[in-house]
């Protein structure tokens, strides 16, 4: 790992999460009930839960509601969700106001355009592989897996391993690194 990023990682506490194209495909299909679908990976869910595991705290950030979303943060143990925000930076700015944390301590993952103005504020910023390219143009890093399909969960052990916490998540498994 880059000591530029090794060095960004140190620092972060937070890890804020964009949802559909992040934490899903980015498919949403519905039904003709107007029930909604989303396709959710259970490694990535995996990898947030070693993360919130080791110390670091997992924020939902999205642009839609979408009572799924509420289901999945329960299921994965998030308790910060937040829906329905139009302006991201604006609205961590005041999350991160009311419980004293510094946007250098501050790991986002965005792949579209609202999500842009945010990931240039953060200590660490990422993208998905499939993530559009303006974001790509402003990350610290793009994953080499696409949104829904692995990309949160190498971040979350990028940030395990740059924080040199993987050792002690390996380790809670029995296996040899």
């Amino acid at each position: 790992m880059d000591e530029s990023i090794r060095s960004k990682i140190a620092k972060i506490t937070t890890l804020v999460l964009d949802v559909d194209g992040v934490l899903t495909d980015g498919k949403i299909i519905v039904a003709d009930n107007g029930m909604e679908t989303k396709n959710f990976c259970v490694r990535d869910g995996h990898g947030l839960r070693l993360l919130g595991r080791s110390g670091v705290e997992i924020m939902l950030l999205t642009g839609r509601y979408s009572e799924l979303v509420s289901f999945r943060a329960r299921d994965l143990e998030i308790k910060e969700v937040h829906q329905k925000i139009f302006n991201k930076l604006e609205t961590f700015i005041e999350i991160a106001a009311r419980k004293n944390i510094s946007l250098t301590e501050v790991a986002f993952i965005g792949d579209d355009v609202i999500d842009v103005p945010l990931l240039r504020r953060v200590g660490f910023s990422a993208a998905p592989n499939d993530a559009i390219d303006e974001v790509k143009a402003v990350v610290d890093y793009v994953a080499s897996k696409n949104g829904g399909n692995g990309a949160v969960r190498e971040i979350c052990e990028m940030i395990l391993k740059g924080k040199n916490l993987w050792g002690e998540v390996i380790a809670r498994y029995d296996l040899k690194e």
